[in-house]
């Protein structure tokens, strides 16, 4: 059977989440009130992100200037792409984070060719735009990792999963099997959602090898 990877990148790939920190730099306004509202439920990471980073008026190369050396890339991650790649499988980043930051981060390690998908950006003074734009051209409001998963699945893929956050308790659901860390292993330790946890990117290749 052919088998994909679909994984988180903020706090997945990265130790961190790249999104937050640029937030904290640059948003000019209460964008932390939006983050209560999205980790109360209230509204979607869409919306969130929407909302958040209309409040950043500095330009892409601003951005990019201020994440260089202070990402850190979670160990294992080479390790990672090499297996998949060695074993023929499928490697996907489906991120609700901003494709431009992404794309300037695998780029540094040499990776930039991995199939990403995630939210797309304008800039301008007046605040930036993100828009989440679904497999049929369409923008999407909420459900964007679903919606990827469920195309993969569709094609024909065992999915595998791996991810971080609240944002990937939904898509994890439909996956063959999940890696977890921080609270989407909570929350599958507290829902009885079978998951084998990771600290580092290597444990997700040792997980692979027992497939």
């Amino acid at each position: 059977m052919k088998t994909l990877i679909q994984c988180d990148f903020d706090g997945t790939i990265t130790e961190n989440d790249v999104s937050y920190f640029l937030l904290d730099a640059f948003a000019q306004g209460d964008w932390r009130g939006l983050l209560q509202e999205y980790e109360e439920h209230r509204i979607s990471v869409g919306k969130f992100n929407t909302g958040a980073f209309a409040m950043v008026k500095a330009d892409r190369q601003t951005l990019i200037e201020a994440i260089k050396a202070r990402v850190k890339i979670r160990g294992g991650f080479q390790e990672l792409v090499s297996y998949c790649s060695t074993k023929g499988y499928r490697f996907v980043i489906v991120s609700n984070g901003l494709a431009f930051y992404i794309k300037a981060i695998l780029k540094e390690v040499g990776l930039e060719t991995i199939e990403t998908y995630a939210a797309r950006t304008s800039f301008s003074p007046e605040g930036m735009k993100v828009r989440y734009v679904g497999p049929d051209g369409k923008q999407l409001g909420d459900g964007f990792k679903e919606v990827y998963i469920k195309l993969f699945l569709q094609q024909g893929y065992r999915v595998v999963y791996a991810g971080n956050g609240d944002s990937d308790i939904l898509p994890a659901k439909y996956a063959y099997r999940v890696f977890a860390t921080s609270d989407l292993l909570a929350y599958c330790k507290k829902n009885n959602l079978e998951c084998k946890p990771f600290a580092e990117l290597n444990d997700i290749v040792k997980g692979l090898e027992l497939l």
